[in-house]
């Protein structure tokens, strides 16, 4: 299979597969107790007049059909609708706070990747007493959680050290960088331990293969085989971890953004949840599948080439 029909086949499942979604994401608001009319209201009192407009408005007295069709009608042009809690438009609400998650995200994974790749990389070809440094380091990592490495980093350099701000988000892109450094670090630290355990065990699988001794035994300077032969051949199993760690970050930078009172889309999630603003519930959940889903996909349309090895398709079986 060439690489064009691969990614244009990828690219057909990856809509199918958000089709799907977004009919789950718009049916949930029905599964939970309550009608949605009762959602929109929040708990409070209504006179029928008041009943059938917003019936009327969010085309409640339609059949479920016609509700979602109208509804994805209204996403694919970008419109996700009106808040209930902050009486805007949800896509003005997005537009204001995706920023943060994205520059926070964009950091943590900087973060990951300088840090988890070295780590990793040292462990694999020194060993001794720097590779039992970097395993002791990495398990206290991975046994961390977002939401305690939050807690105990603004409680130490927040509040006790007052090197980095306790929240918010600040004004213009330095004091941003300045304010997200914290919540960045806390994103990142099980992950970093994480990419660094894959990276040492992928170098090491390679390092005992045939080539790599033969390349040694030709006379080929330590750091090209290192380069050249173990660490480009262990980046296949390197990339597919990205993805996962990708996706980690945009789950839990609802916890991460919480604790650091970070205005973005994850403390939007949160509180929307809390006080059951569906619609912008909706946009973002639908959003998150969909950036899942599109890193999923770059994962996979990178995986051949960094790899070649890898199938672009389902192999035929001898006959």
């Amino acid at each position: 299979m060439s690489f064009l029909r691969f990614a244009l086949r990828r690219l057909a499942e990856m809509a199918a597969t958000l089709f799907g979604a977004s009919f789950v994401i718009f049916g949930a608001v029905y599964l939970a107790p309550g009608s949605p009319a009762s959602f929109l209201l929040a708990g409070r009192s209504a006179s029928p007049e008041a009943l059938r407009a917003i019936n009327a408005q969010y085309h409640l007295d339609e059949p479920f059909a016609v509700q979602y069709l109208h509804w994805l009608g209204q996403v694919v042009q970008g419109d996700f609708g009106r808040s209930i809690t902050y009486r805007t438009d949800v896509s003005r609400l997005l537009a204001d706070r995706l920023p943060s998650t994205l520059l926070l995200i964009s950091m943590a994974l900087l973060l990951v990747l300088a840090a988890g790749l070295l780590l990793g990389w040292i462990g694999a070809v020194r060993g001794g007493a720097a590779d039992s440094t970097i395993l002791v380091t990495t398990t206290f990592a991975i046994g961390t959680p977002s939401f305690v490495a939050a807690v105990l980093l603004q409680g130490l350099f927040a509040v006790k050290l007052h090197w980095f701000p306790t929240g918010g988000t600040g004004e213009g892109l330095g004091q941003m960088l300045w304010h997200l450094t914290l919540p960045a670090v806390a994103l990142a630290l099980y992950l970093i331990g994480m990419l660094a355990r894959v990276t040492r065990a992928a170098m090491l699988e390679v390092l005992g293969q045939e080539h790599v001794t033969v390349a040694r035994s030709r006379g080929v300077a330590a750091h090209l085989v290192v380069r050249r032969h173990v660490f480009r051949n262990a980046l296949g199993t390197v990339l597919t971890t990205g993805g996962l760690i990708v996706s980690t970050l945009l789950v839990t930078t609802v916890l991460v953004e919480s604790a650091f009172s970070v205005g973005g889309i994850g403390q939007l999630l949160e509180l929307s949840t809390t006080t059951k603003d569906f619609p912008t519930v909706q946009a973002i959940s639908l959003i998150m599948v969909a950036l899942f889903m599109t890193v999923n996909l770059l994962v996979d349309l990178l995986h051949p080439l960094v790899d070649p090895r890898v199938a672009l398709g389902p192999r035929k079986q001898a006959a």
